[in-house]
């Protein structure tokens, strides 16, 4: 049923928009009554990531599973999950993503979906490192490291209607993460003096803003306290997302 539901909302979101489409012309497509649909959906968003919520509970029990002896590892293949679920259905992920560019409140829907995966995957972390002092901020920055290398291969993926291999772009920007953070805690990641020198220069300004640096490396600065979903938007806007 649930299954149903989320097609017969789907396709009349693509008919006649999202924003004209109610949960009333949703049950009658799928030729049930409106409590039927509330037992599976709290909102038309909801219907538009019908598959979310299994995916964060499949990587949960993969996390809770996985052997403690890399951690960093571990997350990049928890995000691997997410990236299994999109390349299932190529037709699908590519219509909804067009969907969300199209729609305000479903981008900002998506954001909080996004925002749950990265949760976890900090949480992972934190029992590896500590709660406390380097070891949270460890956990954070990397979590958010890996949802944006694993969303910006995902995303050349999607812009690109479903054409290819998925898994090539986001393997590649994965593979990234764990070469900067996959390293015992407190070692030393090697940076040239010029990008330290100028990264220097852009914190003294204490901006939440991304700076480019010879248009190769984006240094983003926030204020503390700052949402993260604004640090998100910022570094989006920087590398050219909408």
């Amino acid at each position: 049923m649930r299954e149903v539901l989320a097609q017969a909302a789907f396709q009349l979101f693509l008919e006649r928009g999202f924003e004209r489409t109610t949960v009333d012309d949703i049950v009658a497509r799928a030729g049930v009554g409106r409590r039927s649909f509330f037992r599976y959906f709290p909102s038309k968003e909801d219907a538009v990531f019908p598959d979310h919520e299994r995916c964060l509970a499949e990587m949960t029990e993969f996390l809770a599973a996985v052997d403690d002896s890399d951690p960093v590892g571990a997350v990049c293949d928890a995000a691997r999950i997410v990236l299994r679920m999109y390349a299932d259905n190529p037709e699908f992920s590519v219509q909804r993503y067009r969907l969300t560019r199209e729609v305000p409140g479903l981008r900002t829907y998506e954001l909080s979906v996004v925002r749950r995966y990265e949760q976890t995957l900090a949480g992972h972390l934190r029992g590896r490192f500590g709660e406390g002092g380097d070891g949270e901020l460890r956990a954070e920055v990397i979590a958010a490291s890996v949802v944006a290398a694993h969303n910006n291969g995902l995303r050349l993926w999607l812009r690109s209607g479903g054409e290819g291999d998925p898994e090539e772009a986001v393997d590649h920007a994965l593979d990234l993460v764990r070469a900067v953070w996959a390293r015992p805690v407190g070692e030393v990641v090697p940076v040239s003096a010029r990008l330290e020198r100028e990264a220097a220069e852009v914190v003294g300004a204490a901006a939440s803003t991304p700076v480019s640096v010879d248009g190769e490396v984006v240094v983003m600065v926030a204020r503390k306290g700052t949402p993260m979903w604004r640090v998100v938007q910022q570094i989006e806007a920087a590398v050219g997302e909408s």
